[in-house]
């Protein structure tokens, strides 16, 4: 560890040294932990107004968490099935939205990876850059607007006799998932990009030169030396899609609900922050377990990630 820390000071000087270390230990500690922290304080108490603060009735209690899975206490049902539900679909919708971003965005990354033109490829780059600066919620309107029922895509169609009413793109959750898969596009093509990018051309044309198709040099070259890279986008990917709450509110249907607008609803609606809290301490901690079952599956270590 030593050691470590003289190379680290000896590679960055005394002064820059000690500023990362602080600014990253603020970035971890002060705005990431200790709101955490706090949040999961509050998860384990009543919803009490200011003056019982600090009272005998301020204890610790896991009411909050048995809400969510058991629902109030005398409601007749065994299960809180909706919001149950709710969170169940909205973690399926992340892993659907990551799945569809891994499929449009690999071969992208990996023709971007491997193309020598650099002119092109920093064009190319700077073309999927620009529609981001584009404000999110103004992204997401566009996209209600463009799969409206009076939008631009309806009125193609009618207009060419492809159908004869509207598609209600809204309530199939069409809008949606491609609103949300656009949204985080960029998060997965850049890590494999980057990955695909110090690929060493020779192994791919070694591979060719013995027989192997493509598909089979994606498989067995490709796909296992670009895994860090995939797993740091899939990563991203899931993680803000399952904690969304702009998207889901503009683009979802009637039937849509977001886990995150139940979350939102706690706090703000109902000044419950406790229950919130709950909420979304229960969402965070599923989903960080998630993406280490599916890394333990895959093989693919925090290491790998981090290079």
């Amino acid at each position: 560890m030593g050691s470590l820390f003289k190379t680290y000071f000896k590679n960055n000087g005394q002064v820059m040294g000690w500023a990362l270390i602080i600014l990253v230990s603020f970035w971890i500690v002060v705005l990431i932990l200790l709101p955490q922290i706090a949040m999961l304080d509050f998860s384990f108490r009543f919803d009490l107004p200011p003056s019982a603060s600090g009272g005998p009735k301020d204890v610790y209690t896991l009411h909050n968490y048995s809400y969510l899975f058991f629902g109030a206490e005398g409601s007749g049902d065994s299960y809180n099935r909706v919001d149950m539900l709710v969170f169940a679909r909205t973690l399926l919708a992340a892993a659907i939205v990551t799945i569809i971003d891994l499929i449009l965005c690999y071969p992208l990354a990996y023709y971007l990876g491997q193309t020598k033109g650099g002119g092109t490829i920093r064009v190319l780059v700077l073309l999927l850059i620009i529609p981001y600066w584009i404000n999110e919620i103004l992204r997401a309107f566009a996209f209600r607007i463009l799969f409206g029922d009076v939008g631009v895509i309806n009125e193609f169609l009618l207009f060419f006799g492809m159908i004869d009413v509207p598609i209600d793109f809204i309530r199939a959750n069409v809008a949606l998932y491609t609103g949300l898969a656009y949204a985080y596009i960029l998060l997965m093509i850049f890590p494999i990009y980057n990955v695909i990018e110090s690929l060493d051309r020779n192994q791919i044309e070694a591979a060719r030169d013995m027989g192997a198709s493509w598909i089979q040099i994606h498989r067995r070259v490709v796909i296992p030396y670009a895994k860090p890279g995939i797993s740091s986008g899939c990563t991203m990917v899931f993680m803000l899609t399952a904690g969304a709450l702009a998207s889901p509110q503009i683009l979802g249907g009637p039937s849509s609900l977001w886990f995150t607008q139940l979350v939102y609803q706690w706090f703000n609606d109902n000044v419950n922050w406790p229950q919130g809290s709950a909420y979304a301490i229960v969402l965070l901690f599923t989903c960080i377990a998630i993406v280490l079952t599916v890394m333990r599956i895959f093989k693919v270590s925090m290491g790998d990630i981090g290079k």
